[in-house]
């Protein structure tokens, strides 16, 4: 299933038109860093349009569950920072759009082809721009390594997705079978990715937030926060189920990182627009 023309619209239309407002976005500075983030392994069978096809049915999945936030000032904003971190990435030419949805559980979703969800009760939590970029730069890297892509065949029948997508511009996702890779990947949301994508992802997250001029610590900023939490509130039950522990993903994080990221830590000029905007 195609994401629905409203809904695309509606994520368009945020990445372009800004409130008058907020419509100065001075971007940070771009710094040139190696290691820690490798290429994206090669899905023959998955091209890129075919990539872009299932994500938009997952996120029509993703936006049924619970709707975008009705505030067009931050929606935009949290566009132009994804789209920002996008930029420094292998894959800028993506049709990258992100959303915030209106749920107060706090998660953040990918979806193959460039679709990235945060919802209000994350970013509510978030104490300023860093942090933010953080979070966005960690759900970049999974579409960027096609995390859920990999996931999806791992778990379909042999042969069903190379079927699928061979057939989904013709078909546009009438087939019965296009239906079961949506519904698997949409799944993935439930069950979780693989503990090693999680940690890869944030390696990976805090380079591209470095390279974009963010403070790399924002990322174990979101973490400390979310160590802090009750693990029996409900609102955070998806995620700690989805996800290796917060203190998990911050030894690991402190093993990767180490002190050679310490020359890129310093908060950006930028976190009034986020306190006027999210706080």
């Amino acid at each position: 299933m195609k994401l629905p023309k409203r809904y695309l619209v509606a994520l368009i239309a945020l990445c372009l038109a800004a409130p008058a407002s907020h419509a100065a976005f001075p971007l940070p500075g771009f710094a040139k860093l190696k290691g820690m983030m490798g290429k994206a392994k090669d899905l023959g069978a998955v091209d890129e349009p075919h990539e872009i096809e299932i994500g938009s049915g997952i996120a029509s999945k993703l936006l049924g569950a619970a709707p975008l936030l009705a505030d067009p000032g931050i929606q935009h904003y949290v566009n132009k920072v994804g789209l920002w971190l996008a930029l420094q990435t292998e894959r800028p030419d993506l049709p990258w759009h992100f959303g915030v949805l209106d749920s107060p559980n706090v998660n953040a979703f990918a979806a193959p082809g460039g679709y990235i969800f945060i919802t209000r009760g994350l970013l509510r939590k978030m104490h300023d721009e860093d942090e933010l970029a953080g979070v966005l730069a960690h759900e970049i890297s999974h579409v960027i390594k096609k995390h859920h892509l990999i996931a999806i065949q791992k778990s379909a029948k042999r042969g069903l997705l190379t079927d699928v997508v061979g057939m989904a511009a013709a078909q546009r996702g009438k087939s019965e079978n296009w239906g079961k890779v949506i519904n698997a990947g949409t799944e993935l949301y439930a069950r979780g990715l693989d503990k090693g994508d999680e940690f890869e992802a944030d390696r990976m997250g805090v380079v591209i937030a470095a390279r974009a001029g963010y403070d790399p610590y924002g990322l174990p900023a979101v973490l400390q926060t979310l160590d802090s939490i009750n693990t029996k509130d409900s609102s955070f039950a998806l995620m700690f189920k989805t996800h290796p522990t917060p203190a998990a993903r911050l030894q690991a994080l402190d093993v990767a990182m180490g002190t050679g990221m310490d020359a890129y830590a310093s908060h950006t000029t930028s976190n009034q627009r986020f306190k006027t905007l999210v706080r």
